[in-house]
Order: structure tokens, then sequence, then C-alpha cells
């Protein structure tokens, strides 16, 4: 079975969060399962890694396009390349417009080279428009919803111009929301089925609460058997404290407790219990309420915060780093953040939703227990006899969650077997990516 994987970026060669480490892990995963897999993203202007162009030619209605590929651990990665994409950087303000010449080029693109897929995977609203387009070209397709807060709207009168689409699917049963486009809506109606990436998610979307305005859509989907959750894995071999090159390695309490000593030198930490995050910082992450409960967790903690985001909290964070207990390190920074997730003890992730996450499977795998929201996949990963979770967003839910596990903290023995639990957690991609591939032989059919 050929699936081809459709997004926004792919890790390592474009990466701004989870999205990213997905498409990184899971297709090899898939190949090594016997499926013939093949990833399609943006040939960004800053693209880490030179693809060999295999194609060039002019797709109608987009203009003049080129492809190139590399090959990665039995998966072909290919990059399109567009006038739109030749600025620096993933993502801009006219990324409905970017992303709509993407969405149309996609599938021509794939036929001139003899790539059409048995089963096309969207990945978010990104893909939203090339769902459509395989709809109309009777190609299966999935699509995953990662995070059903962007949606990729404009208004329609402007757009329905970019999309290619007959007026029959622009309608309120297609693409149209509100008076806008909404691709996030076209992936998930013109889909034959749609996934989120927890099975906690794909419950809590079917509500007003978590249903970002298409609840609606979801309680249809799911009422027609069109909706599941299926848990995200973790790339484990990116993510081993055993052989991590950014940190002290280890295996054991013993061995974490070395790095933890080494966290608190490179930071000039004192010796009270380390909590650390590595997040956006962005209202979703609860990074609001961590800098509203920073006075009282820091009277028992020293807080390592490593992100980016949202300037307001930015600049909040900035202040807060003047404290003798707050670490604030800015952007992405891969190597401080393996060593905050071997270093720190507890791991905070007040998230008001979550729909996988991937930063509380990391923290578990290096032995650092989570301090977590119940909601999303922090409710499908953090079991109650492992981490610390609380249920209101509030700061006094993530001082009262933290409170507990300072006092378990407390206690060495208790401690000692939650962190051996907490690293003997099996998150891999092989079962996920098998439940994938079930997935698609449903949605295939026998002929595939």
């Amino acid at each position: 079975m050929r699936v081809v994987h459709v997004a926004s970026e792919v890790f390592p060669f474009s990466r701004s969060g989870g999205l990213g480490d997905v498409l990184g892990a899971l297709p090899p995963v898939q190949a090594r399962q016997g499926a013939e897999a093949v990833v399609l993203s943006p040939w960004y202007a800053d693209l880490a890694g030179a693809p060999e162009e295999v194609w060039r030619g002019v797709v109608p209605g987009v203009g003049p396009v080129r492809v190139g590929r590399l090959t990665q651990d039995g998966v072909q990665f290919l990059f399109l390349d567009l006038e739109e994409f030749g600025r620096p950087g993933l993502y801009h303000d006219d990324d409905v417009w970017r992303f709509s010449q993407f969405g149309r080029a996609a599938l021509p693109v794939l036929q001139a080279l003899d790539l059409m897929p048995d089963v096309l995977h969207g990945h978010d609203w990104q893909a939203g428009l090339v769902v459509a387009h395989a709809r109309l070209l009777g190609v299966r397709s999935v699509f995953t919803v990662h995070n059903l807060q962007y949606q990729g709207r404009w208004n329609l009168p402007e757009a329905a111009a970019w999309l290619g689409l007959p007026g029959g699917m622009l309608g309120v049963e297609g693409v149209e929301y509100h008076g806008d486009v909404n691709l996030m809506k076209a992936g998930l109606v013109f889909a034959d089925h749609v996934t989120t990436v927890s099975p906690q998610y794909a419950q809590e979307i079917t509500t007003a609460q978590y249903g970002e305005g298409l609840d609606g859509v979801m309680v249809r989907l799911t009422v027609e058997g069109r909706l599941s959750g299926i848990l995200n894995g973790l790339d484990q071999d990116r993510w081993d404290p055993r052989t991590d090159p950014d940190i002290p390695t280890y295996a054991d309490l013993k061995g974490k407790a070395a790095a933890t000593a080494a966290l608190r030198a490179e930071l000039g930490l004192d010796g009270a219990p380390v909590l650390g995050t590595v997040s956006r910082l962005a209202g979703q992450k609860g990074m609001d309420l961590l800098l509203e409960a920073l006075p009282d967790l820091t009277q028992d903690w020293n807080v390592v915060v490593l992100g980016g985001g949202d300037p307001l909290l930015t600049a909040a964070f900035r202040g807060w780093a003047q404290h003798p207990r707050v670490t604030f390190a800015e952007g992405l920074q891969e190597g401080l953040a393996h060593r905050i997730y071997a270093g720190a003890q507890a791991f905070a992730m007040p998230s008001r939703f979550e729909p996988c996450g991937l930063s509380q499977m990391i923290a578990m795998r290096y032995g650092t227990l989570p301090v977590v929201r119940e909601t999303g996949g922090l409710v499908d990963t953090v079991p109650h006899d492992v981490g610390f979770r609380f249920s209101d967003a509030t700061p006094e839910g993530l001082t009262g969650a933290a409170a507990q596990a300072l006092a378990a903290l407390n206690d060495p023995a208790g401690w000692a077997a939650r962190v051996e639990r907490a690293m003997n957690l099996e998150f891999s991609w092989a079962g996920p990516a098998a439940q994938y591939l079930d997935l698609y032989r449903r949605v295939a059919g026998p002929a595939a």
C-alpha cells in the first residue's frame, strides 16, 4: 500500500513543533511495517537539507512548480517549491493563500511523478484543500487533526477563486464557515475518515468547550463512524536518556541525579527541586497559569522555562527571570531542551487543552514526572501512579498538583518507584503506525 502524507512541516527538514515531529517519525515506522510511505511538504527557502530536483513544470491555476526529493529511513520526502514559499520561515500572515496554492498543486505533482496514493493522509488545515481535491479525483483519504484551534480561514468571496473547487463544494456542506473559507473544515468533511492524535481529544472536540466552533461537524462525524483517536507515539531513538548526546547519559535514578546536578551547575540553580517546562508560550499551553503560579511555586521549586511565542507572555517570563529561582531561555534550543527533560525532577504542562502532547512522554522517558492538567492526550498518557494531575485550569490547580509532587519527592522510595514506572512506559510509534495502516486498509477497501 502506498500512503502519501501531506503536511506543512517535517522533522528534521522543517519544524516548528509537534506536527513536524510526527511527520518525521511516523512514516519511517510505516515503511518498516511494509507500506510505501511518501511525505509531501513545502520546499521552504530555509529548508534544512538539499533535495535533488526530480520534476518541474506548470500546474494549471498555480503556475511554475518544482519538486525535490530526499530519501531517508525508507521514506521518500518530496518538497514542493512554489513562489509563495520563497520567503524565510515556515508560516506567514497570508498562509491561507500560500497553502491554497500548495493544495491545488499537490495531486497534479503526484500524478506527474507516478506517485498517486492508495490513501492520502492529510495533516491539519494546511492539507485540508488537498483532501478536498482527493475527493474530486476519487482518491481515498484520512485527515488528522493535530490542533483544531488553527483552521485556515479567509473571507469566502476572495478565497473561493484560490481553491480550484466546484461551486457545490464551496457551500455550508463544504468549505464555507460563517462566510469564510475554512480549510480545516474542508479536510473534515471531505476525508473518508478523520482522526485526532489522542482518544481523549477525539471525545473532547465533540463538545462546545473544545470544539472550536466545529463541534457540530465532529458530532456528525462521530455518528457516521468517521472520527477516532489514535495516540501519537514518540521517536524513542531520538529521545533516549541512555544514548542522548546532549546530556550525561543514564539508565536509572542514580544517573538521572547526575543529570540534575549538571543542569543545576549549568543554570546556577540552588538546592531546591527543579520544575521544568519546554513549551510554546501560549494560552493553550496554560503558560499564563504558570506565570500566575510563580510566586507560590518559587517558594519550593526552581522553575526553568524554555520556549517562545506570545510576545506578552515572553516579556513576562523575561521579567521573572530576574528572580533567583526562575530561569527563562527563549526560542527553540534543542540541546537545552534535552538537558531540561533530563535534569528537571518534575515537568509542568498546565494545558487548557492538549490534543496529544509529546513533552510529557519525553519527560517520563527521562524519569521526569509530569504535573499536568487532565485534558486530551495528557489523560491518555500520564498514569496516576506516575504523574500528578489536576482538573481546573487555574493557578491554584497547578500549585496544588505541584505540592503533591513535592510531597512525593520527600518520600525517596515512593519517588524512585514512580520514576522507574515512568521510564518503563512504552510510547513507541510501532503501535500507532500499525493502527493507521489498519485504518488505511479499511478506508481503501478490498482492492488495496
